[in-house]
């Protein structure tokens, strides 16, 4: 039987003693410790240089400039993040999860729950990603629909035809063209504006 292939890890902690403690226990349930660094400086640069499956943090506070370099992060090369840490202002917890944070454990790592918390953290992460997909989706859709509708209007009044006819003349046009509708209306509008 085929083992299941590690995944790759990326540790955060700036007390070696703990990061050295924390790298064992990793290995030791199967995961693949890639580095450690001192600090979130330049994370999303490491990130995008070692392709770690997982980041965990280890620390006693997320400072602003961690929360930061966390956010850059989600928004440059998403990965599910575990930030295990001694603080647990409700304010602390709100703007780490803000900042991409898949699960924020307070009162420190027993090493015996290591993989639970990982499991689930990935499946958050995996969730969270879905819905923002989606999101985008709706919004490139109703993007989609308004520039149509705006093109639509701008036939109707150019060649004084009805809606239907100059949804259809717009779709006889994406078709021949083998174009999306949206990419046809954008041209409409484009042409329309110099004309």
């Amino acid at each position: 039987m085929k083992s299941p292939p590690s995944i790759k890890v990326l540790v955060i902690d700036e007390d070696r003693g703990r990061a050295a403690l924390l790298e064992q226990s990793l290995r030791d349930q199967g995961y693949e410790v890639l580095a450690r660094l001192d600090n979130t400086d330049l994370l999303a640069e490491r990130v995008e240089e070692l392709h770690p499956d997982m980041i965990i943090i280890d620390l006693d506070s997320p400072s602003r400039d961690v929360l930061e370099n966390m956010a850059l992060l989600n928004d440059r090369s998403p990965r599910p993040v575990v930030m295990f840490a001694e603080q647990g202002d409700s304010d602390t917890i709100t703007q780490a999860i803000r900042s991409g944070v898949s699960a924020y454990v307070v009162d420190g790592l027993e090493y015996s729950r290591i993989t639970s918390i990982l499991d689930a953290a990935a499946a958050r992460f995996r969730e969270f990603q879905a819905l923002r997909r989606e999101l985008v989706e709706a919004r490139t859709e109703l993007a989609d629909r308004k520039l149509i509708e705006k093109a639509k209007g701008l036939v109707m009044k150019r060649h004084k035809c009805p809606e239907d006819e100059a949804f259809k003349a717009m779709r006889r046009m994406a078709m021949d063209q083998q174009k999306p509708l949206a990419e046809i209306a954008r041209n409409i509008i484009a042409v329309m504006e110099i004309i």
